[in-house]
């Protein structure tokens, strides 16, 4: 039974991946083709296989740097995380906190981070906690909003049973809403990866020893 089972996951995975490693493939040797065929200029844009090769040159130099830049970006997330579920409770929990908190949530999010960067890193130095702060800042509006969505579309009948049953706001939150906002949560936590290391790296360029 479980080596059925294997196959129809390898299926499945395959099928999936399939797509995107194809058109992945062909535009890496589309990009490889124009440069060839063009004779561009390596500085102004290398091809693939100049960057692969160069990469692997410089694999020593690489990975402590990949290291770094991860560090900063879990480290970040974790504090974003953490922030985002107080934040999104308050939003949900309290009218006042939605009203007030909320518009100055989303206004933030307009603030580009190239011109934030520089002000964070004169506030608190060139060492690890900038880097912190500003991967928080912006990975954690995606999972703050799913929050908000998802804790506000909880089961009313599943709330007023609770209610009747004489359950507490904590009770309430932690039988009915947090389940029905995971779905929500780990949607704005994967959106949040990628901006965790998009403001890890753009730290680093502005003011990073390592990475």
């Amino acid at each position: 039974m479980p080596a059925p089972s294997a196959a129809r996951s390898a299926r499945r995975w395959l099928r999936t991946a399939t797509p995107p490693s194809l058109l992945i493939a062909a535009g890496l040797a589309l990009w490889q083709l124009v440069v060839t065929a063009d004779s561009i200029n390596p500085q102004l844009l290398p091809g693939p296989w100049l960057i692969s090769r160069s990469s692997w040159d410089d694999r020593a130099d690489i990975w402590p740097a990949i290291g770094v830049t991860t560090e900063e970006a879990v480290l970040g997330m974790t504090v974003a995380v953490v922030v985002a579920v107080l934040i999104a409770v308050s939003i949900d929990s309290f009218r006042s906190v939605r009203g007030s908190f909320y518009p100055v949530i989303v206004a933030s999010q307009t603030v580009p981070i190239i011109a934030l960067a520089p002000l964070v890193l004169v506030w608190w130095g060139f060492g690890l906690l900038p880097k912190i702060i500003l991967v928080a800042l912006f990975s954690f509006f995606p999972i703050t909003v799913g929050l908000v969505q998802g804790l506000g579309s909880a089961d009313p009948d599943a709330i007023n049973l609770l209610r009747t049953m004489r359950a507490g706001r904590w009770q309430l939150l932690t039988r009915v809403k947090l389940p029905n906002a995971l779905p929500q949560f780990f949607t704005g936590l994967k959106i949040s990866v990628t901006y965790a290391y998009s403001a890890a790296s753009v730290a680093e360029f502005v003011g990073g020893m390592q990475g």
